[in-house]
């Protein structure tokens, strides 16, 4: 518990079954279903039931999201600086999921003293909406840091990531593709989001119950604060992950952003015939034209998660090289995408969800190079810094994410698109930009990708990490 000593001699002790999927279901699953409805669905909710537009919630996601960056440096020194006697990274899942749930009544509410004043409506949505990411940072770190914290097995640490994975995928498919049904179970986004938020508190808890902190070094009392970051950032063969990390953010999240976009106003005018089609059946046949788009896009979510990734890392061995090859087959289907799309429904369904089962993997992949990167830094500076790696990764996912929120907000509102011109009233320019941040965003984001990841900067580094490993191990009696 908390800085115990790594040298004491100890028997090797398996993570178990229940720390497995309490870590697994943690992040990512109530906490998932909610960022999967948030990512989906947030922006036209707001636009829809508060009444801000898309260039003022481009503004709001903008400030939101810089300030989200920012403070996981402050989040992982917190993390890395305390020696509470429950744990440094342990201590942070007991309360930050009850604010979660306090966080979503009041994010998907819409309180009397906001009507008839758009900057009250801004203002509101704007703090309760950077809560929701101050929330998120403070649990999602410390979850990040206790795996290391818990094994130094390799195969151990891939095995809970894809787990996690798995989960992480069924929790997105389940709120992205089924959000708007079970609104209608539920009575409203409030009562569901609550819903998801009391699942994360069960998981979160559970996590503190079955978690040790099992390696963790003593603190250094001359690598206090801020300082700390240093001893990340002052290598230059960081640099490359760190910048892998924010991208895949951006690939992920404009695949899955403007998904709903894409079905709405650019799949939906392609099959209806308005002249030919009444009412009802129009209706009828945009919701099943977004349901059954989104449904193959979260399917391939699921099956990128919970099969092919696992698949890939036994094949390959190590995420880097299963990162390389996802992102080649993830660039064709994007690039094919983006000039064909259009042609037929069906056909765009099918290869939609093919570019998803190889490319939705890329956000969990990248959650292996933090493990990577926390034994580097292990071996280069004899330091123990799994919070400031994990806020380090936090920072770049957080900066792609704001590029990701405000980015295809600003792209769509440059290019004329407007919710007061309805799905069949777009014009032109708006309707191409769609298809721009649907496709060739991601597939631009993957080219980079796939270059630092050939020239993977820590795997020279990886008999010397192994080395170490064999070292702690001896030193623990294992």
């Amino acid at each position: 518990m908390g800085d115990q000593n790594p040298t004491k001699s100890t028997k090797k002790k398996g993570l178990g079954t229940a720390f497995t999927w309490f870590h697994a279901t943690s992040v990512n699953g109530g906490a998932m279903a909610i960022a999967a409805t948030i990512s989906t669905y947030f922006s036209l909710y707001v636009q829809n039931e508060i009444g801000i537009t898309a260039a003022q919630l481009s503004i709001i996601l903008l400030i939101c999201s810089l300030w989200d960056a920012i403070n996981d440096p402050i989040m992982g020194v917190i993390c890395d600086s305390i020696n509470p006697k429950q744990g440094r990274y342990r201590i942070w899942f007991t309360f930050t999921p009850i604010f979660l749930l306090v966080d979503m009544f009041l994010l998907f509410s819409n309180p009397g003293f906001i009507q008839g004043s758009a900057m009250a409506k801004c203002v509101y949505v704007c703090i309760t909406y950077m809560f929701y990411g101050m929330i998120v940072t403070a649990y999602t770190m410390p979850q990040m840091a206790i795996l290391p914290a818990m094994t130094l097995d390799d195969a151990e640490r891939n095995s809970v990531v894809s787990k996690g994975a798995a989960i992480c995928a069924l929790a997105f498919t389940v709120a992205s593709t089924f959000s708007t049904q079970l609104v209608e179970i539920f009575g409203s986004y409030r009562n569901l989001m609550c819903l998801y938020a009391v699942l994360a508190i069960v998981s979160f808890w559970g996590l503190y119950k079955t978690s040790e902190e099992r390696y963790v070094m003593p603190k250094d009392p001359n690598a206090a604060g801020l300082k700390q970051l240093v001893y990340v950032f002052r290598h230059k063969e960081i640099w490359p992950v760190i910048l892998t990390w924010c991208l895949a953010a951006v690939s992920y999240g404009f695949m899955f952003a403007s998904s709903v976009y894409y079905a709405q106003y650019i799949m939906v005018p392609h099959r209806v015939d308005l002249e030919t089609m009444d009412e009802a059946t129009i209706g009828a046949l945009t919701g099943s034209t977004i349901s059954v788009y989104m449904g193959f896009i979260s399917v391939g979510a699921l099956i990128s998660m919970m099969v092919l990734m696992p698949i890939f890392l036994r094949k390959f061995k190590t995420g880097y090289q299963a990162l390389i090859v996802s992102q080649i087959l993830t660039i064709a289907c994007y690039v094919i995408l983006f000039f064909t799309g259009r042609m037929n429904f069906w056909y765009c369904c099918i290869l939609s969800f093919v570019a998803t089962a190889v490319g939705a993997m890329v956000n969990a992949l990248v959650n292996v190079l933090v493990n990577d990167t926390i034994d580097f830094i292990l071996l280069k500076e004899g330091k123990q810094l799994n919070g400031i790696v994990s806020s380090v990764k936090g920072f770049a996912q957080k900066c792609g994410n704001t590029v990701t929120n405000s980015g295809i907000l600003a792209i769509i509102a440059v290019a004329g698109f407007s919710t007061d011109y309805g799905i069949f009233g777009q014009p032109a320019s708006a309707t191409t930009s769609i298809n721009i941040a649907r496709f060739l965003v991601p597939a631009l984001a993957s080219v980079v990708i796939l270059v630092v990841i050939l020239f993977y900067p820590l795997k020279k580094y990886f008999p010397e990490i192994a080395a170490m490993k064999e070292k702690m191990r001896a030193e623990q009696g294992e």
